[in-house]
């Protein structure tokens, strides 16, 4: 158990790690819109009216918003651990204290961020400049043959390397389950991702939804001793933060795949590191909703050939019965802030009774 003054000491590491990585963030805004502006790079690809009307009707005036935001994130992120691992290979002492990078811990969230968004990066550009199916982008089987590689690598690392074999449910206790580890990491990997992303239709939706997620992992991370992952969660959080102040209503620009299936892998990825899958419906059940629409209606319409809602994922459903879009992501944000509390009891609760 560590004493106070260790307690004490990552605390602050953190709160200066969620301040400087807000800051980052922030004046990384300027620099990117500029970017995606040169290039001409700023018009969100907005489906048409024959294949989604009413989401057409609902966010046509979205069409020259910029997307790609996500990339101030995870680009952040990426930023500030290769500058304090270099400045504590450089100068021994005072920067090894803000280096976040550790092999145990944050080698693979770090890595399958990076690769994961510079996937989506790809697929944002592609949709930008419609290349590609159905008004550009990548198409849906190849993005899930690339996102289930980048779960499949991820798998082999924790099994194999790592050799993690057990899944923890609450209350009852460590499992040992062998090889299935592999594909029930794969599915939570992949099923995370696209579920951030089917969540990323409003503006500060996916952001403040996976504010409480991160931020219920931080609690989970810090309470289990993982202080050096608490920590790159913590510079997570603060970008995140960062780009919720331009994403907010009326969003300056949107998070893109770039952003959104690189936060749900790394989401996914911590979740297994830190043996709480379990929990991530509760710390992510926006997410779950969401995933569950599209899931829900796309069965319906196949074998009962009608619609359970308006349009999916669901928070359209909402806009369309005359929910003000403000109105949706608040009170999505009030729905994962309780569903999170509950995760973080049951989290305590598990470990200490």
């Amino acid at each position: 158990m560590p004493d106070n003054t260790q307690i004490i000491f990552q605390v602050v590491r953190m709160l200066v790690l969620l301040a400087v990585s807000f800051g980052t963030a922030f004046l990384l805004v300027p620099f990117f819109v500029r970017l995606l502006r040169k290039f001409d790079l700023t018009k969100k690809n907005i489906r048409d009216e024959a294949s989604a009307p009413i989401f057409s009707r609902l966010h046509q005036g979205k069409s020259q918003t910029p997307t790609m935001g996500g990339v101030i994130i995870w680009g952040t992120v990426i930023v500030l651990a290769l500058l304090f691992l270099i400045l504590n290979k450089v100068s021994d002492g005072f920067w090894g204290y803000f280096n976040f990078v550790n092999r145990a811990q944050t080698y693979l969230p770090l890595a399958t961020m990076l690769i994961a968004g510079l996937i989506g990066l790809f697929d944002d550009i592609l949709g930008i400049l419609k290349i590609g199916p159905s008004g550009g982008g990548l198409r849906m089987g190849l993005k899930i043959i690339l996102y289930t590689s980048v779960a499949v690598v991820g798998a082999w690392w924790f099994y194999f390397h790592l050799g993690w074999s057990t899944f923890y449910i609450p209350f009852i206790g460590y499992f040992e389950i062998g090889w299935w580890y592999i594909p029930i990491f794969i599915f939570i990997i992949v099923a995370t991702a696209f579920s951030t992303n089917e969540t990323d239709g409003l503006d500060g939706l996916a952001g403040g939804t996976l504010l409480f997620a991160f931020g219920s992992l931080i609690v989970v991370s810090f309470v289990l001793g993982r202080y050096d992952l608490a920590a790159m969660e913590t510079v997570v959080l603060g970008a995140l933060l960062s780009f919720l102040w331009f994403n907010i209503y009326p969003a300056k620009f949107f998070m893109g795949d770039t952003g959104a299936m690189s936060l749900g892998v790394t989401l996914g990825v911590i979740a297994m590191l830190t043996n709480t899958a379990v929990f991530l419906p509760f710390f992510a059940v926006i997410l779950v909703i969401e995933s569950l629409s599209v899931i829900f209606q796309t069965i319906s319409k196949k074998f009962f050939h009608r619609k359970i809602f308006l349009s999916t994922p669901i928070h359209h459903h909402f806009e369309a019965i005359g929910w003000p879009e403000t109105q949706v992501t608040m009170r999505f944000w009030i729905i994962s802030a309780l569903s999170s509390a509950i995760g973080l009891v049951l989290f305590f609760l598990a470990r200490f009774l």
